[in-house]
């Protein structure tokens, strides 16, 4: 684990080792919205699924963004404009970090920190969207009580220098 400063100090390396798709692989709903989704609906969407981010989706299906909490509260709120008025293409996050199901935990912590962003986009061989992974779903698995997550969570969010 050396090198990795999430991890540094942490006796885990059995769990970080654990494949995306055995995390993502027993959910039974991917959660999307168009791009065409009226912001405020995709902040109650948001709120309805109980989730940080969702993907977005194009007509046909391909993952073309993400929208999560802080692109509402950044780009809407914060410029006080109307989310009625405003498409989830207005918005969305772009440039997106994809993973694969054969990715490791350690292999998506690393590409996190890299990009100093909380989720990635999951994508099957296809390229077909298979949902989102979140820093807090690796921590679930990867630390073994709140504190370690905790822990963990800090590191993440402040890594040494």
């Amino acid at each position: 684990m050396a090198g990795l400063g999430l991890l540094s100090g942490q006796t885990v390396p059995r769990r970080v080792q654990m494949k995306v798709l055995d995390l993502i692989g027993s959910r039974k709903e991917v959660f999307s919205i168009t791009e065409e989704t009226s912001v405020h609906q995709a902040a109650q969407y948001l709120r309805e699924k109980q989730v940080r981010s969702v993907g977005v989706v194009d007509a046909g299906g391909k993952i073309v963004g993400v929208i999560s909490h802080s692109d509402v509260s950044d780009k809407v709120a914060a410029e006080n404009k109307c989310p009625a008025w405003m498409k989830a293409s207005d918005i969305m996050t772009r440039d997106l970090v994809t993973v694969s199901p054969e990715m490791t935990m350690e292999e998506c912590l690393r590409l996190m920190e890299q990009n100093t962003i909380f989720h990635l986009i999951v994508l099957d061989e296809q390229k077909g969207f298979r949902g989102m992974l979140s820093v807090s779903d690796i921590l679930r698995v990867v630390a073994s009580d709140e504190k370690a997550r905790a822990d963990l969570l800090e590191a993440f969010i402040f890594p040494p220098r």
